[in-house]
């Protein structure tokens, strides 16, 4: 089995492989992987709000140590600030403690190379390689070779600056009030002090994180309790994060959500209208809605996909020179600003559009018509290869022909949680729910 998804590795804790066992050998072989001949010598580690965090970073921080690299510990912080500021001190790497919008029981540790982005694929299984390989451990550095770890106490207020930066100087969110969901996550300090320092009247709901309440039932995933408070207090516009605040969704100010799909045709308008959305060219997954390149190719904007994680769209827009992209899940990546998905930036930027335009959410997407999309997640016991199962194929099949080429059906194994993803998108939300149930129905059987 791969120790590597997606999103870098997840698992349940005290379990293979987030057990504090196979945790230090993780860090041995990543320092042992990531040093660099002219770097620091130094690897910065954060992680989200989960209990399981300081287990997880004790053990990374010994087995880095143990290697005879340096840590640099943040504590809390949002995904994105890792990635900024791996950048921005010189770290050799960057690694993050956290399983995103996954629940408590569960945790991940996600890297960053030296530049900020997400690891290759030959690094990771480098890294794989060596977790296995014994005779790695048996040259640790000793006496005064081995590595030591230090606390960065200001690392939220270096991120938060960078935020407020990404909008033009003298620029403020005055008479605007905000709702933000912050999921009890790493976020739960940044985007309200960013959106409090800039202006705007902010309401935080789920922001008191005790370890155990990440992403319970609040944040990207659970939108109707921003939806009730956005209503409630007469908001202009809600915010919802998630666990590690890497992506972002809105509600408008009637409640509505506003998802990815929108918030990245809303951005990529903006930037070609000043000039700066190179090649005229956003990139996405294909799970992105098919009324999303409607409308940006009636605005003479190509929409690429590729397949679904934010580090394949960032892949393909460093391989095409573009700089905007992200997902219908709220990861938005602008290459001006992160080299990932940053749910913080996201938000502001919005923010920022609503008092530049001086026009609300609903007003700013509304010429972005989506068609109707059932997603279900169907728990699984195993992810074979959906093709070596014939009953699984045959039903994807006939779904495909029912539409007659008017919607999408796409199915897939979850590369980090043990699912498969079915998603039908059709003129009509009743034949898509119809069809995305039956798909469900004939995986259960097969695989649950």
């Amino acid at each position: 089995m791969r120790l590597f998804g997606t999103d870098g590795i997840r698992g349940k804790v005290n379990n293979p492989p987030m057990t504090p066992e196979d945790v230090l050998k993780i860090g041995m072989a990543a320092a042992h992987v990531l040093t660099r001949r002219h770097g620091r010598n130094m690897i910065i580690i954060g992680k989200d709000t989960r209990l399981s965090g300081y287990m997880i970073e004790s053990a990374l921080t010994s087995g880095i140590c143990s290697m005879g690299m340096n840590v640099t510990l943040t504590g809390p912080i949002p995904t994105p600030g890792i990635a900024f500021l791996t950048r921005a001190l010189r770290q050799d790497a960057g690694i993050v403690i956290s399983a995103s919008h996954n629940p408590f029981e569960d945790n991940g540790i996600k890297f960053f190379s030296s530049d900020g982005f997400k690891l290759p694929d030959e690094l990771e299984e480098r890294i794989e390689q060596l977790v296995k390989d014994i005779e790695v451990f048996n040259r640790r550095p000793s006496g005064a070779d081995i590595g030591k770890a230090y606390r960065l106490d200001d690392a939220t207020g270096r991120y938060i600056e960078y935020i407020k930066s990404t909008i033009p100087r003298g620029s403020d969110l005055e008479g605007l009030k905000v709702v933000v969901d912050c999921a009890n996550g790493a976020a739960y300090k940044v985007t309200p002090w960013v959106l409090r320092e800039l202006g705007a009247e902010v309401i935080t709901i789920n922001d008191r994180p005790n370890g155990i309440n990440i992403n319970d039932s609040c944040g990207s995933l659970h939108m109707e309790g921003l939806s009730r408070s956005v209503k409630e207090h007469n908001a202009h516009v809600g915010i919802a994060h998630d666990g590690d605040a890497d992506r972002t969704l809105f509600c408008d100010e009637k409640g509505e959500i506003v998802d990815g799909d929108r918030i990245l045709g809303l951005w990529a308008v903006r930037m070609k209208k000043n000039r700066r959305l190179r090649r005229n060219t956003v990139v996405s997954t294909v799970m992105s809605n098919s009324g999303l390149e409607t409308f940006l190719s009636g605005q003479g904007i190509r929409l690429i996909r590729t397949k679904v994680g934010d580090r394949f769209v960032a892949e393909r827009m460093i391989e095409g020179g573009y700089v905007l992209g992200g997902e219908p899940s709220g990861h938005i990546i602008c290459l001006d600003y992160n080299t990932t998905g940053d749910g913080p930036i996201t938000a502001l930027q919005v923010l920022h559009a609503m008092k530049d335009e001086g026009r609300s959410l609903s007003e700013l997407v509304s010429g972005i018509e989506t068609y109707p999309q059932v997603l279900i997640n169907v728990p699984v016991t195993e992810k074979p290869e959906l093709d070596t199962i014939p009953a699984i194929m045959k039903s994807i099949i006939e779904a495909e022909k029912s539409l007659k080429n008017r919607g999408r059906v796409l199915v897939r194994p979850s590369g980090t949680e043990n699912k498969i993803r079915v998603m039908v998108e059709a003129e009509d939300m009743a034949i898509a729910k119809t069809i995305a149930d039956h798909l469900a129905s004939v995986i259960t059987k097969h695989l649950a």
